[in-house]
């Protein structure tokens, strides 16, 4: 599947794919679905010495490590007015 607008498996916080559509569905295709891959998953251990953040603020981002952290973008935000 040579689609430029869906991502290999290459390391990207987010991916895409288009759903398969038979031709004999009686709705409309869906187009680009998308999902978050985050990134322990491309981390095979955790490795020693990591940076840490301050306190206060891996309480705010929900982690300790700058590395784990993955903020949440939603790929379907301007899609909806038009």
């Amino acid at each position: 599947m040579n689609d430029p607008h869906v991502q290999q498996a290459a390391f990207t916080p987010m991916k895409a794919y288009r759903p398969f559509h038979s031709r004999f569905d009686p709705c409309r295709p869906i187009g680009l679905k998308f999902y978050s891959t985050p990134p322990q998953l491309y981390m095979g251990f955790q490795p020693p010495n990591l940076q840490q953040f301050p306190p206060k603020v891996a309480l705010r981002k929900g982690t300790l490590w700058p590395a784990l952290y993955d903020p949440y973008e939603n790929p379907y935000e301007g899609k909806r007015g038009e």
